[in-house]
């Protein structure tokens, strides 16, 4: 789909698009979502106090999603394939300010150191470094200094005709929320709807010591996309201050 039909594809979003120009392009390919029903007050101990968790039914969730970050670029530039491609994992929750909701970021690990230095310095969103494979059916990654590991073999199902209001409430999010010492920053980004598969799990190793009280069990939902073509706007950053 070209820039232009991207951006002509608003239908689907909560809010209009930013006035301001898009900066950055990138695709979020091959994404596999794997999604907890959390308690409320663990949650609570890794979001920032200025930042109200979203609920769904009264139940706030994590997500852990696993894709190929792929043709990442700045505008009026092209991408540079030892920078712009790797594989990513981010683990995130649901979060409202105002009458936006988005995610925050627990964790965003990368599969190329550099191009984790460059994401988080431009970014300031919380990349870190792991080993991660991914081949055909299985997604795998490594952190010795977190004691991180995942292992996800999988086999994408049929495309989903219809997506429940859960699975909406929990893949259409246009905002990004995260802390830094001063400030909320937030970023805005849009896509075409996410088409959602069903997935199969052969296999699946889970291990974030970190996160062991929030990332328990088996997933309580799954679903795999081929995945979207992202435009993501500059950061914007608000004091902490005014969110009281």
């Amino acid at each position: 789909m070209t820039i232009q039909k991207i951006l002509k594809n608003t239908e689907h979003r909560p809010w209009e698009l930013p006035k301001q120009p898009w900066k950055y392009y990138q695709e979020w390919n091959k994404a596999i979502f794997l999604h907890w029903k959390v308690d409320d007050n663990e949650l609570r101990k890794f979001v920032p106090k200025e930042l109200e968790i979203d609920m769904y039914e009264g139940s706030p969730w994590v997500s852990l999603v696993a894709f190929s970050m792929e043709k990442i670029r700045p505008k009026n530039l092209p991408y540079f394939d030892p920078i712009s491609n790797f594989g990513e994992i981010n683990i995130r929750t649901y979060i409202k300010s105002g009458k936006k909701t988005g995610v925050y970021f627990l964790s965003i690990e990368g599969g190329k150191k550099l191009s984790c230095m460059i994401a988080k310095k431009i970014s300031e969103l919380p990349y870190r470094y792991s080993k991660m494979k991914r081949k055909s059916g299985i997604y795998t990654s490594t952190n010795n200094q977190y004691e991180d590991s995942l292992k996800i073999e999988y086999h994408p199902g049929k495309e989903q005709n219809t997506k429940s209001d859960l699975d909406i409430w929990l893949t259409e999010r246009y905002a990004l929320f995260q802390d830094s010492k001063e400030f909320i920053n937030e970023y805005e980004i849009h896509h075409p709807e996410w088409s959602l598969q069903d997935i199969e799990i052969k296999n699946l190793l889970v291990k974030y010591p970190r996160f062991e009280t929030l990332l328990k069990n088996n997933p309580d939902k799954m679903c795999y996309s081929k995945g979207v073509q992202v435009l993501a706007w500059g950061m914007d950053k608000k004091n902490k201050s005014d969110y009281y």
